[in-house]
């Protein structure tokens, strides 16, 4: 079976960027399926969460590889250096969820990630973020620096009045124990908004 695989990729002068989106999901999930699966839209298939009349294992596997190459690059570079795979990163961590999830991103001295965590769900309106929390967590991880994300189910990927507020509360919260907030980034489908960029921190 594998070799057979091997030689059909030689076969087709294996470049994968030269492929269709309903060829490469061909090689995944088997030709069959894939015409019966594909509408046009990937991101559908590989985001769908268990349960869904959209969810494939196998896909499935896809994007978490995908997750854990961008989280690898993570552990081993400053992450100023790298914005693009942080922001790859959340929108693969977050993409599709239906409904509100805050994540932290734990850093060492160097700005190399420790451990990236969701500590809050909430529902499709919002979730309750507890500051007291965040800083036990930080505290225990011997974090010197963080970074939060959370996504807006809702599809607005702008920052909202309360998502500033509860940014400088936990801002004020974590610098009592020297632990300083980098960034906070909101996420919805392909779009990542940075709220330090947008000076609202």
């Amino acid at each position: 079976m594998y070799i057979g695989f091997v030689l059909y990729i030689k076969e087709l002068d294996m470049t994968f960027h030269h492929l269709s989106h309903l060829d490469l999901l061909s090689l995944l999930v088997g030709s069959k399926k894939a015409q019966k699966l594909y509408q046009g839209s990937l991101t559908t298939l590989l985001y769908a969460e268990e349960g869904s009349k959209n969810y494939v294992p196998k896909l499935a596997v896809a994007r978490e590889l995908v997750r854990l190459s961008l989280e690898e690059k993570l552990y081993g570079e400053d992450v100023f250096s790298s914005p693009y795979t942080v922001k790859e990163y959340l929108k693969v961590l977050l993409h599709g969820r239906e409904h509100e999830v805050f994540v932290v991103l734990f850093l060492t001295t160097q700005h190399h990630l420790i451990l990236a965590e969701e500590l809050f769900r909430g529902t499709l309106a919002g979730a309750s973020v507890h500051p007291r929390e965040v800083v036990k967590r930080a505290l225990a991880l011997n974090a010197a620096s963080v970074i939060f994300a959370h996504n807006h189910p809702s599809g607005v990927a702008e920052p909202s009045a309360a998502d500033t507020a509860l940014t400088m509360r936990l801002k004020d919260a974590l610098a009592l124990v020297e632990v300083s907030v980098l960034d906070h980034f909101v996420v919805t489908g392909s779009a990542v908004v940075s709220m330090a960029e947008r000076g609202l921190m």
